[in-house]
């Protein structure tokens, strides 16, 4: 499951939006976050990839306009992505592909005991996952 879903996932968003699934996961969640602004750090944790990998994909989204990085203003160590308004007008178009795409291939196949069933295993699975 975990080889296969992400594929299945992805397809719509680079169909839709030109989107892999891993540039929407960081669109969203700066998008979710305060005033759409989030350290490089905790956005690499939450979308599931390295810092490398972020920063690159954050360099591209800086050249088409959607991201501006600048220093933490409250501790210059770190950098901060924010989201511009164009970054979100992106991602807001592409969310309605992938809560589709979500549902079709996870929750549609499921009937609600087994939707149950995959809350109790996601909530024990949490808890039992370190964050980095």
């Amino acid at each position: 499951m975990l080889l296969l879903l992400p594929g299945r996932l992805e397809a719509p968003l680079q169909q839709g939006a030109g989107l892999s699934l891993f540039d929407y996961l960081v669109l969203s969640h700066v998008s979710e976050a305060p005033d759409r602004r989030m350290r490089m750090s905790e956005l690499a944790h939450l979308a599931n990839g390295s810092l490398s990998r972020l920063s690159n994909v954050v360099k591209r989204f800086e050249q088409r306009g959607w991201v501006v990085r600048s220093p933490d203003p409250d501790d210059g160590r770190y950098t901060v992505a924010e989201l511009t308004d164009e970054g979100y007008e992106v991602v807001a178009a592409a969310a309605p592909t992938h809560v589709r795409a979500v549902r079709q291939v996870v929750f549609d196949q499921l009937d609600a005991a087994d939707r149950q069933a995959l809350t109790r295993i996601a909530a024990k699975l949490r808890v039992s996952i370190p964050s980095p």
